[in-house]
């Protein structure tokens, strides 16, 4: 089977933070790994999906727990709606999740599509938010990078 990318990195999606943006990268690689599966056959993906799901369930809370713990530390104002969304995705996923194992109609393209268009939705409206917040109290460095000290949110 051919691989292709549903989505492809750039540096457009960029938040600053190095360790944010590698979780980034991470969701999109199970993002494209998820579509890759999507070849027609519904017993082959139904089985797929349910190996890895639990997995990228588990991965994406550590990605928002990382994110939520920057954000409490730096004193991000728009934490709280920050979170909402966190947690709305997650309840969606988890939903999805449980009719897919009740046996309830599932096809892991649509599913794919979802996480797609919220996952990269999110990256450039909502985390940008906090990237543009950090930019405005960070510290910059003698070598041009910017950096995030206890100084800088007192």
């Amino acid at each position: 089977m051919a691989q292709s990318d549903l989505v492809k990195w750039s540096s457009t999606f960029s938040v600053g933070v190095k360790l944010v943006d590698d979780q980034h990268k991470e969701l999109l690689k199970l993002t494209n790994d998820l579509f890759n599966h999507c070849i027609g056959d519904e017993e082959e993906e139904r089985a797929y999906f349910k190996k890895v799901i639990n997995k990228a369930v588990e991965y994406v809370k550590v990605h928002f727990a990382t994110e939520e713990k920057i954000m409490i530390a730096t004193k991000f104002s728009g934490y709280w709606e920050h979170k909402r969304e966190h947690d709305a995705f997650v309840l969606t996923v988890v939903e999805q999740v449980r009719a897919f194992n009740e046996g309830k109609p599932f096809t892991l393209l649509s599913f794919t599509r979802f996480l797609k268009e919220w996952i990269l939705t999110h990256i450039a409206v909502t985390d940008k938010k906090y990237f543009e917040y950090f930019k405005k109290i960070a510290t910059r460095k003698a070598d041009g990078k910017l950096t995030i000290s206890q100084a800088d949110v007192r």
